[in-house]
């Protein structure tokens, strides 16, 4: 009897071990139909989301152009330079032959600009660097922007802003005076400045 209690005893642990272990349960699967309302929630939400943003945006852009608005307007009108001034901002200034270097009457003319400049910082200046007629077309453009940009360089370094300058060349092709010799080239050996409001 003994040995039958050990027999049942031991078939029923190798049964019991031998069981299927039951296979846990996962997340409860998702229906494929979606719920619609809440989807429309969602995006609702989300163009609510984004056209606050985009009202904020707009709102702190006017904000900051109403605030330069009012500065200026604080500020007094930049007048038009009056007629001596203009006269002094388009005086030429002449070089020597072949040369891009600045001559001291060249500077005295540069120097009477600066203040014109400073007093209107509205008004943008334009120099046009010219030739005579000697040389290559090529290098009489190139010689007119040197001479230009001296100019330049010279009233920047007088604190005139750089963007206010432009600058160009026309080499030897707007004499301001016809034909040959000394005198006429050294008439055409120039820069001239155009204020441009």
């Amino acid at each position: 009897m003994q040995i039958r209690i050990l027999i049942l005893g031991g078939t029923i642990l190798v049964a019991v071990a031998c069981a299927k272990r039951p296979v846990p349960l996962g997340p409860t699967p998702v229906s494929h139909v979606m719920n619609t309302d809440s989807l429309d929630r969602a995006r609702a939400d989300s163009i609510a989301r984004a056209d606050s943003i985009r009202n904020a945006e707009l709102a702190r852009q006017k904000a900051i152009e109403d605030s330069i608005n009012a500065l200026r307007a604080q500020q007094p009108p930049d007048a038009t330079p009056k007629a001596d001034a203009i006269a002094v901002l388009s005086e030429k200034i002449y070089f020597d032959y072949d040369q891009s270097t600045l001559s001291d009457s060249a500077r005295t003319l540069l120097n009477a600009k600066v203040p014109i400049l400073q007093s209107h910082p509205s008004t943008q200046l334009r120099i046009t660097g010219n030739t005579d007629e000697r040389g290559s077309a090529e290098y009489n453009l190139a010689l007119g922007l040197r001479r230009a940009a001296e100019a330049k360089a010279y009233l920047v370094a007088n604190g005139i802003d750089a963007s206010r300058i432009e600058i160009l060349s026309m080499g030897q092709e707007r004499p301001a005076v016809q034909g040959a010799g000394e005198e006429v080239w050294s008439k055409n050996r120039r820069d001239e400045f155009a204020p441009i409001n």
